[in-house]
């Protein structure tokens, strides 16, 4: 498939925050003519060259996606997965909701030629998330070059064989964005209550964390490399992360963080 050729007509069910993120990437692609199914959607419209619908019955009979993207959330899957199931055809199902095993999908769509599921995070509003994805063994690898490329027109993608890693990834950087956050969040926080004053704490926060990360994504250092030349012996950045680094600190949290998140991915899926 050429990267320059246009993006083949898809089926887009659910279109929240990262289902529009990914639909602006795929756009910026040049994407076909297309059908967004969200509920939320009252009746139906003309999208630019797409048609945005609020119920399955509003499905053209004659439109035929190539790919259809799952993205409602997992309570509403499988309502979701129902109705569209008439027309998927020989479609590929690419899903990007948490917790919905590849088994739980087929079962519903027994006739899809091929099912993947992906974990996107946050970041893809902006081109810069990442994607991982497993793939059924008999997804054609035309279908899986097309998920490739619709997961790549939000960031980076990278490829599993087990699918029990999806659950570890999702706590890591599907919900890794929400850590970050909870960083700038009370950085600033933390500013404030030493006495600056809050609109520069919230600059002094915002833009040490974005810019820490633009740093640590142009390098090919170890983020422990970059931590340890920003650490003058006995300066204050070691006397601070003496505190952080404790290990019932930082390391003891996340690492707790990471493991109730796997967890609860776990019975999402159960």
């Amino acid at each position: 498939m050429s990267a320059t050729s246009p993006i083949p007509p898809l089926l887009l069910v659910g279109c929240g925050r990262m289902g529009s993120a990914l639909l602006s990437g795929w756009e910026a692609e040049g994407l076909s003519a297309s059908v967004i199914l969200d509920p939320a959607l009252a009746g139906a419209a003309a999208n630019g060259s797409h048609l945005s619908i609020g119920q399955a019955a509003g499905i053209p009979q004659d439109f035929r996606p190539a790919i259809v993207i799952l993205a409602v959330k997992p309570q509403g899957a499988d309502d979701a997965m129902r109705a569209v199931a008439p027309v998927i055809g020989d479609a590929v199902v690419l899903s990007i909701m948490a917790g919905r095993t590849l088994g739980s999908m087929r079962a519903i769509l027994p006739g899809a030629s091929g099912i993947v599921r992906a974990m996107p995070n946050t970041p893809a509003a902006i081109g810069r998330g990442i994607s991982v994805a497993v793939a059924e063994p008999q997804v054609p690898s035309g279908q899986r070059a097309l998920c490739d490329r619709l997961l790549r027109a939000a960031g980076s993608v990278a490829w599993v064989e087990d699918e029990a890693l999806l659950d570890p990834v999702t706590a890591v950087s599907g919900s890794g964005p929400a850590y970050v956050f909870l960083l700038a969040e009370l950085l600033e926080a933390a500013a404030v209550a030493q006495g600056l004053p809050p609109f520069l704490a919230r600059q002094l926060s915002r833009e040490t964390v974005s810019g820490a990360g633009a740093l640590l994504a142009g390098s090919s250092e170890d983020a422990s490399e970059l931590r340890r030349a920003v650490t003058s012996p006995n300066g204050t950045t070691q006397a601070a992360l003496s505190v952080l680094m404790a290990d019932a600190a930082w390391p003891q949290a996340l690492r707790e963080a990471v493991r109730v998140g796997t967890e609860r991915s776990r019975a999402l899926a159960s």
